[in-house]
C-alpha cells in the first residue's frame, strides 16, 4: 500500500507514540485525522507541542474510545486506521482495572466493529511486549504464550485477540502491531527512562527506582513509528501479529547505570518499595524477536541504543520540555 494521499486516523494521537505517529505520516503525505482525548480544557496532549505549520495540517477530532458512536463518526470516509487509543500505565492497572477493560478492549471492539460496517482499507491494532509475560524462551517470537501478569496487560490480551477474531471472521484487513519497550522525547514519566533522566536533571543524587533486575528489549520511538508504516504498507501483514524489536536487551540497572553516566557520575539508584511490582506480575525479561517484521517487511531500525537516548536525554534537557514533568512525584 501506497499511504500518500490516504485519509488515516490515528487514535491515541495526543499521546507519546501517537503524536510522533502522526508527525510520520505527515511527512508521507498522508491526509491525516487526529482522534483525541476530550476534555474540557481543549487540550490535544503533545500535540499541542509540534510547529504551528504542522499542527495546521492535521484535523481534529475530540472524543473517546469507549464511545461506538464518536468512533464511528471519526472513521467515516477513512482509508487507513492506526489505533493506539488505549491506558497503558501498569501500576494504575492494579487499583483501576475496570476503566482499563472500557478503554483497551471495548474501545478496540468499537473500532473493529466501525471498521467492519464502514469497509475500511487497513486497521493496524497496537499491542505491547508485555502480552507475553516473562520470556519462556528468547528470543520472543510472536508464537510465545501470552500471559497476563498485570490487569493492563490481560486487557491487551483482549483486545489482541478480538482483533484476531474480526480478520478470522469477517476478513477484517487488521494487523496487530507489537512493539517492544518503546521510549524517547514525549514519554510520559510513568516509565523507567524519563523516570531517570527526570530526576538526574532535576539535581537528585539518589534516583528512585523499582526492581532492577528485570531486562527490556528497548526501542527508539522513531523506529518503532517507523515499523508501524512499513507494516501498513506491506500487503503480507494482513492477518498477522507482528513484533517490532530491536532483538537485544538491557538490565533496568544497567540501564540506568548507563544515563548516569551521561549526565551525573555521583549519581546512584536507590530501592523505592512503592515502585515495585507484586512478585507474580513483575515481568523479568522481555527480548523480542525481529524476524517476522524484517521478513514481511523492509524495516530496519535507524537508532542504536546509545543513540537513541543521546537524542532522549537532549530533548529532556530543554527547559521548557522538563518543567512538563513532576520529578518529585511516583508517576503511576
Amino acid at each position: 500500500m501506497n499511504l500518500k494521499d490516504k485519509k488515516v486516523l490515528v487514535t491515541g494521537a495526543d499521546g507519546f507514540i501517537g503524536s510522533h505517529l502522526t508527525e510520520r505520516l505527515l511527512a508521507e503525505g498522508c491526509l491525516v485525522k487526529a482522534f483525541v482525548y476530550y476534555n474540557s480544557f481543549n487540550s490535544w496532549g503533545w500535540l499541542d507541542t509540534l510547529a504551528p505549520e504542522v499542527k495546521e495540517k492535521i484535523e481534529i477530532f475530540s472524543g473517546d474510545v469507549r464511545d461506538p458512536f464518536g468512533i464511528r463518526k471519526a472513521m467515516e470516509g477513512i482509508d487507513v486506521v492506526f489505533h493506539l487509543g488505549a491506558l497503558i500505565a501498569i501500576p494504575y492497572s492494579y487499583h483501576s482495572p475496570g476503566s482499563y477493560v472500557d478503554t483497551n478492549v471495548t474501545g478496540t471492539l468499537n473500532v473493529l466493529q466501525a471498521a467492519k460496517e464502514l469497509k475500511t482499507e487497513r486497521i493496524l491494532v497496537t499491542s505491547t511486549s508485555e502480552v507475553y509475560g516473562t520470556a519462556r524462551y528468547v528470543p520472543i517470537d510472536e508464537n510465545h504464550p501470552k500471559q497476563g501478569q498485570s490487569p493492563y496487560s490481560a486487557t491487551k490480551i483482549g483486545a489482541d485477540a478480538l482483533a484476531d477474531s474480526f480478520f478470522r471472521s469477517f476478513d477484517l484487513p487488521v494487523t496487530i502491531v507489537r512493539p517492544f519497550n518503546t521510549y524517547g522525547p514525549r514519554q510520559s514519566a510513568r516509565a523507567v527512562i524519563p523516570t531517570i533522566i527526570t530526576q538526574l536533571l532535576n539535581g537528585k543524587t539518589e534516583i528512585k527506582l523499582g526492581a532492577v533486575h528485570p531486562t527490556r528489549d528497548l526501542l527508539f520511538v522513531k523506529d518503532t513509528v517507523k515499523g508501524f508504516l512499513e507494516i501498513a504498507k506491506s500487503e503480507k501483514t494482513i492477518g498477522e501479529e507482528v513484533n517490532i524489536a530491536m532483538m537485544e536487551e538491557i538490565s533496568i540497572g544497567d540501564l540506568a547505570q548507563n544515563i548516569i553516566n551521561l549526565i551525573n557520575p555521583a549519581a546512584k539508584v536507590i530501592t523505592d518499595e512503592e515502585r515495585l511490582r507484586p512478585g507474580k506480575s513483575e515481568v523479568e525479561r522481555l527480548f523480542g524477536s525481529n524476524i517476522k517484521i524484517k521478513e514481511l517487511t523492509s524495516w530496519q531500525p535507524d537508532y542504536s541504543l546509545t543513540s537513541g537516548l543521546a537524542e532522549t536525554i537532549a530533548w529532556f534537557e530543554n527547559k521548557e520540555n522538563l518543567k512538563q514533568y513532576k520529578a518529585d512525584i511516583y508517576n503511576i
